[in-house]
C-alpha cells in the first residue's frame, strides 16, 4: 500500500492531448466561483452555495490544497494547454488510503461542455490514480438525472454498482445518487 502521506511536495502536473491538468492556485478562485456557480452546473454540485463569491471559492481553493499535504488525494485545475491561466473546471481523487480507494470527482463550466473536456481529464486522473497512487477503486457518485456524467463515467469504464435513494439533500430537495465504480484490474484490461 502506498504511504498516507506522498513522497513529492506538489500534486502533479498532468499534461494530455488538449489540456494541462495542475494545482490549483488562489488566483484561480475568480474563475472557479463563476464556473461553479454557474446555476448549470451548481445544480449538480452537492456543496456550492448560492451565490459563490471568489471568497468562498479562495476557501474552497485553500481546503483543497491541503488534500496533497495530509494524504486525502488532490484536486488539480482544468485548463487547456495554450491558456494555462483559465481554469475550465477541476477534477479530484479524494483517497482512502487504508482501502486503497478514491473517489473522482469533477465539475466543468458550462461553456465548455460538450467538447469532450471531462472525458479526457479524468481519464487522465484515473490512469494516475492507478499508476502512481497504487489505487485498487476509483469510485464516482452522481445525482440520478445527470446524463452527461453518467456518460462519463461509462467512457471511463465505470460499472454501475447502485442507486442511493433520497441520499444527498440540495436545497428543499432530496436526490437520489447513482454510484459507479472501476477497479484497477478492470482498467488495466482496457
Amino acid at each position: 500500500m502506498k504511504s498516507l502521506v506522498p513522497a513529492v511536495d506538489r500534486p502533479p502536473k498532468l499534461v494530455t492531448e488538449r489540456l494541462m491538468l495542475r494545482e490549483l492556485r488562489d488566483d484561480d478562485a475568480a474563475d472557479v466561483a463563476r464556473g461553479a456557480g454557474d446555476r448549470r452546473v451548481a445544480k449538480y454540485l452537492t456543496q456550492v452555495p448560492n451565490p459563490y463569491t471568489v471568497a468562498v471559492a479562495r476557501r474552497w481553493i485553500a481546503q483543497r490544497v491541503t488534500w496533497w499535504d495530509t494524504g486525502k488525494g488532490a484536486t488539480l485545475a482544468i485548463v487547456r494547454r495554450n491558456a494555462p491561466d483559465d481554469v475550465l473546471g477541476t477534477v479530484s481523487l479524494r483517497r482512502t488510503p487504508r482501502d486503497a480507494r478514491a473517489e473522482l470527482g469533477y465539475w466543468l463550466a458550462a461553456p465548455a461542455w460538450g467538447a469532450g473536456i471531462v472525458s479526457e481529464a479524468t481519464r487522465s486522473v484515473v490512469a494516475w490514480g492507478f499508476r502512481d497512487l497504487g489505487l485498487r477503486r476509483i469510485y464516482a457518485e452522481v445525482f440520478a438525472g445527470n446524463r452527461a456524467s453518467c456518460r462519463v463515467l461509462e467512457k471511463l469504464g465505470m460499472t454501475l454498482e447502485g442507486l442511493k435513494r433520497e441520499h444527498v439533500r440540495k436545497g428543499h430537495t432530496h436526490h437520489d445518487v447513482l454510484l459507479y465504480g472501476l477497479l484497477r484490474t478492470e482498467w488495466k484490461d482496457r
